[in-house]
Parts: C-alpha cells; sequence; structure tokens
C-alpha cells in the first residue's frame, strides 16, 4: 500500500504541475493558450515516458544504474543526419523538408542503426552487452567527432539550423508529429509487452535468470529493440535529452525504495513527466526562453551522474 501512495502522490504532483502549465497567465485567451500548451503538454508527456521506460529498462538488461540509452550513439547519429543534410544540401533545401519527412527519416535511421548494431553484436557469445556498450560509445564518438568538424565549415547561417537541433525544444511540435510518434510508442511497447514479466527476474543477472527458465537472449534482444525504437522516436520528436533518463530512473529508484517494475516504471515515467513539465515552466517563466530545457536538464543530471560514478568508485 506505501508504494501505491508513493505512486498517487507523484501522479498528483505531475497533474498539479500540468494544471498550472496549463491555466497560468492564460488570461481568458482559452481558445488560443489550451490548444498550443495541450501540445506541449503531450509532447513533454510522450518525451518523458518513453525515455524513462527505455532507462529503466535498458539499465535492467545491462545490471548497471549509470547508463542510459544514450550509450548507444543515437544522440550523436540524430546530430549527424541533420548537420550532414545542412551540409550537402543547405538550409533552404532543409527547411523545403517537411516537418513529417524529417521525423519519418529520423527514426528510420536510428532504428536502423540500432538494428544493425544489436544484429552483428547478438553473435558474440557471453556478455555481449558489454561489447554493445563499447561500440556504441565508439560510434557515438565517431558521430560527434564527424559533426563537429563539419559544423565547423557551415556558413553561420546554416549552423543556426543546426544548432536548433542541439537541444531538446517542446515550443514548435507538430500536432501530426505526436500522434505518429505517439503511435510509434504505444505500438513498441505493445509489441514487446509479454516480455515485461521477465523483467524483474533478469534484474537478477543471466545466471540467475536461464535457471529460472527466462529466455534470456531473446527477451533481452527484444527488450533493445524497444528501447531503441522508444529512444529514436522521442529523440526524432523534440531532439537529444541526454542525462534526463539517467536522473529520474535512479529517484525513481530511491522513492519508490523497490526493484519491483510494475512500480518503478510507472514511478520513474511520473518523475520524468514532472521533471520535464517543472522545467519548462522554470525555462518560461524564469529564464524567459533565455536559456533550454535540454541544458538545465544535462547540467543537473551531469552532475547526478558524477555523483553517482564517485559512490561507485568508493564502494
Amino acid at each position: 500500500m506505501r508504494d501505491h501512495w508513493k505512486l498517487l502522490l507523484l501522479a498528483a504532483l505531475a497533474l498539479g504541475l500540468t494544471a498550472v502549465f496549463l491555466t497560468i497567465d492564460a488570461s481568458g485567451d482559452w481558445d488560443y493558450v489550451l490548444p498550443r500548451r495541450a501540445r506541449k503538454i503531450g509532447a513533454i508527456a510522450l518525451t518523458g515516458a518513453a525515455i524513462a521506460y527505455s532507462t529503466v529498462v535498458f539499465q535492467t538488461l545491462t545490471n548497471n544504474k549509470i547508463l542510459t540509452p544514450s550509450l548507444i550513439g543515437l544522440d550523436s547519429l540524430y546530430l549527424l543526419l541533420h548537420t550532414v543534410i545542412i551540409f550537402v544540401f543547405g538550409s533552404s533545401a532543409f527547411t523545403a523538408i517537411g516537418k513529417h519527412e524529417q521525423f519519418a527519416l529520423s527514426v528510420i535511421l536510428m532504428v536502423a542503426f540500432s538494428g544493425l548494431l544489436f544484429r552483428m553484436l547478438f553473435r558474440i557469445q557471453g556478455r555481449y552487452l558489454y561489447f554493445l556498450l563499447l561500440v556504441g560509445i565508439v560510434c557515438g564518438t565517431f558521430f560527434s567527432s564527424i559533426s563537429s568538424f563539419l559544423q565547423m565549415l557551415l556558413d553561420p547561417n546554416d549552423f543556426l539550423l543546426v544548432q536548433d537541433k542541439m537541444f531538446a525544444s517542446f515550443n514548435n511540435v507538430n500536432s501530426d508529429i505526436l500522434l505518429m510518434a505517439a503511435l510509434i510508442s504505444i505500438a513498441a511497447v505493445s509489441v514487446f509487452y509479454r516480455e515485461f514479466k521477465y523483467l524483474d527476474v533478469i534484474a537478477l543477472g543471466r545466471e540467475h535468470a536461464v535457471n529460472l527458465g527466462v529466455p534470456y537472449d531473446r527477451t533481452v534482444r527484444r527488450m533493445l529493440i524497444c528501447v531503441a525504437v522508444l529512444v529514436a522516436t522521442s529523440t526524432a520528436l523534440v531532439g537529444p535529452i541526454t542525462f534526463l533518463g539517467l536522473l529520474v530512473a535512479n529517484v525513481a529508484y530511491r522513492v519508490v525504495g523497490t526493484y519491483r517494475h510494475s512500480t518503478v516504471l510507472p514511478a520513474a515515467i511520473l518523475i520524468s513527466v514532472a521533471s520535464l513539465i517543472g522545467g519548462q515552466l522554470v525555462v518560461e517563466r524564469i529564464f524567459t526562453f533565455s536559456t533550454s530545457l535540454s541544458v538545465i536538464l544535462n547540467f543537473i543530471g551531469g552532475g547526478y551522474f558524477l555523483i553517482l560514478m564517485l559512490k561507485e568508485d568508493k564502494t
């Protein structure tokens, strides 16, 4: 019952922040304000849920609480894709491409890269997840290096377009793209929902999971594909938020005090949504859009990551 009360309090916090976000300084212009703010809330809820779900699952599969799916290199690939398009075709051609096409191209490329990476590494016997992380880090560094080199060669006006893609933004989310992203995310979770029941056992480690009859390799492969789809969808929708998943997942573990995924996952999703809504309120009302939400979250998440690293080193 105590876990249920904690989830109810987190849900109340998320709903309260949502109500504040929708109504603050509306000045009675509800027909104009509500649809636009509701679209932001939809993007925040979808992004927060996707990042929280994928991070908790990824940490369970890797049996490590200081890792995030961004280590696969999808954030760097997303930025490289837009940098290459602008570098080769120019800003005019980039803006001519519809947002639907940009979203679809980003998701397809990131999922295809993840599928190719998984296909190669799944053939390795033993602890292939660590090879996955190693290759993902190398690829992410490689993609970032190419992006940085091309950005130095860009015209300053073209670089401004690339700069917009470096940070997540919830201000100009298209309703049709939001619906498309929601359908993709729901479909991914639904297809792989059958593997959800194995996560508590997989958290015990590979040997214990295999001894208890869990189809470990098949389950890990399918869940990694689900993680890749969710991360690719959320990144293509609003942009990269590197440390959000690390932050909300570890806070969720501490708040609920249990490792049962039926409790941890809802808690992480609610904390993620509340953090994004609260952060967006700070960006709009305090900083007056002088900075981006991803900068604040990456600053807090990066500091928390260093704290976790120091704790791991002492233990």
